[in-house]
């Protein structure tokens, strides 16, 4: 019996076995034996994705490819259209509810590596028959090893070398006045801007990044001493206290502030690499705190992120930040009801 695991080998059939025991695998031929797109059984939604990078159908050859940052350009079966039931269906993909597992080789006859799942980035608006999307894979990054083992060497992001080449500039924290409005989203981009820009899911690549997390909070602090002392309240600036680092993560904020009159101001730090529209987590007990300190409480939006200067830009949301951003549970705690 094939147990599927991370960054692991399989042939056709061990995946067969693994989502489809049930049933019949016939090498070369039928779904699981011969397709790329392979629906899970009894799972609406969950799909199996087979890729073999250079491959060829027809006159028609597949331009897929992984970033350094774990995006996927990947394409659909050439006959598909923007109208097609399965593109729509892949194009409102929620990697929250369904789930997309992705089996990719570098070469016919060799076995399938598994990558994990997918989430679903962007697509492209203005080309069809094949559809081209971009997806992210959630459990990025793998070993070197394990790629090297494969033959894949990721493509290095526009993104990462444009930010390699940057000049340095000093750390800064610049404040907008106002939050951007809120994206549309699944509408597909157009060709110049999918082939131009690969950027990975900043929410979830960043969330796990903890010393992101921690250079965004110190950021605001010095932004905080300096709002403070400009007020000549340099008493109040040496109050502050890193509640993140103190307490850890249970009080539900992460800096302790002052306004100029003396004040407390709770201080709540989200920081991406992404743009002004990335969505970001918040916990269940952060958005408790915002709630029941409506007229203290602060989110600092940190945005634009620049790894080699500390800088990056920021909006404000003061108050109750359910009232705010648009809350999507990503999971629940589940007990017994009590029979009426």
């Amino acid at each position: 019996m094939h147990i599927l695991k991370l960054w692991q080998e399989y042939t056709r059939e061990d995946v067969h076995s693994i989502f489809s025991p049930n049933t019949t695998f016939t090498p070369q031929r039928g779904t699981w034996g011969l397709q790329g797109m392979v629906r899970v059984p009894s799972r609406p939604g969950d799909w199996v994705f087979f890729v073999t990078f250079g491959q060829a159908q027809g006159e028609h050859v597949f331009d897929e490819s992984i970033t350094d940052e774990g995006v996927l350009s990947w394409q659909s079966q050439p006959a598909q259209g923007l109208e097609d039931a399965i593109i729509k269906e892949l194009i409102q993909h929620d990697d929250r509810i369904n789930t997309i597992h992705l089996f990719l080789r570098t070469k016919k006859g060799s076995r399938y590596g598994y990558f994990g799942t997918l989430g679903y980035l962007t697509h492209d608006g203005s080309r069809q028959k094949p559809v081209h999307f971009q997806w992210q894979l959630l459990d990025w990054p793998p070993s070197a090893e394990f790629l090297q083992r494969l033959g894949l060497k990721p493509l290095v992001s526009r993104e990462a070398l444009s930010q390699s080449q940057a000049p340095r500039v000093p750390a800064s924290l610049i404040v907008e006045s106002a939050p951007p409005p809120p994206s549309i989203t699944r509408a597909g981009v157009g060709k110049e801007t999918f082939q131009n820009r690969k950027s990975p899911d900043y929410a979830i690549k960043d969330a796990r990044n903890r010393d992101l997390g921690l250079r965004g909070e110190l950021l605001v602090i010095e932004h905080e001493k300096e709002r403070l002392s400009s007020v000549g309240r340099s008493d109040l600036a040496e109050k502050i206290v890193h509640v993140s680092q103190v307490e850890g993560d249970s009080a539900g904020y992460d800096i302790r502030s002052f306004e100029p009159d003396g004040t407390v101001r709770f201080i709540e730090v989200k920081t991406t690499r992404g743009g002004s529209t990335t969505s970001f987590f918040i916990s269940p007990n952060e958005v408790a705190f915002s709630t029941q300190n409506q007229s203290k409480y602060v989110l600092f939006r940190l945005y634009d992120f620049d790894d080699k200067s500390g800088s990056a830009k920021t909006f404000i949301l003061s108050g109750n930040v359910a009232n705010q951003v648009s809350l999507e549970p990503t999971a629940f705690r589940a007990r017994l009801s009590m029979p009426s």
